[in-house]
């Protein structure tokens, strides 16, 4: 219950266009969290195929993709939410906002540790790609479009195809 208020309230602060408390409910970024703690519980028990279902079901909902195994801290904020995809090993840390079309995702050549892990209070911007197993530093901003191959230092600006630092601080 106190993941659901929180979750109201996070939506109610980050959304200037919410008018009234009952529109949360209708939003896909407020779903797909619900979805995902009740298939990530069902992952951690290695119920893998319950998991797996109910994150498809929430994918076809609210087009939003997070893989049961994903590690995900408080206060995540995904604003509009289609097409945004969360990997299975990706670790997500606290006060994060993405934008629609975020990939955090794998390059295809690993295994184990194969998606990025993102620090606390980190923004990323809409259709931004992080791929790999790269850590994304605390209080970072990336830019719409970025695409992010390798480590990202805390407290920066990162841009660009492929992403470059273009402010410090």
């Amino acid at each position: 219950m106190k993941f659901i208020k929180e979750q109201i309230d996070l939506i109610k602060e980050k959304d200037p266009a919410i008018t009234n408390t009952f529109e949360v409910f209708l939003y896909p970024c407020f779903k797909a969290l619900i979805y995902y703690k009740i298939s990530h519980y069902f992952y951690k028990k290695k119920h893998f195929v319950i998991a797996r279902y109910i994150s498809e079901k929430a994918k076809r909902k609210t087009g939003i993709e997070i893989h049961p195994g994903a590690t995900i801290g408080k206060h995540l904020f995904i604003d509009h939410g289609t097409g945004v995809v969360i990997g299975e090993t990706a670790v997500i840390g606290d006060n994060v906002t993405m934008f629609h079309g975020v990939t955090l995702g794998g390059t295809g050549k690993e295994k184990g540790k194969r998606h990025p892990t993102v620090g606390n209070n980190v923004f990323i911007g809409s259709g931004a790609k992080i791929l790999g197993n790269i850590i994304i530093g605390d209080n970072v901003k990336i830019g719409a479009n970025a695409v992010i191959l390798r480590d990202v230092p805390d407290n920066v600006t990162v841009v660009g195809i492929p992403g470059k630092i273009v402010k410090v601080g």
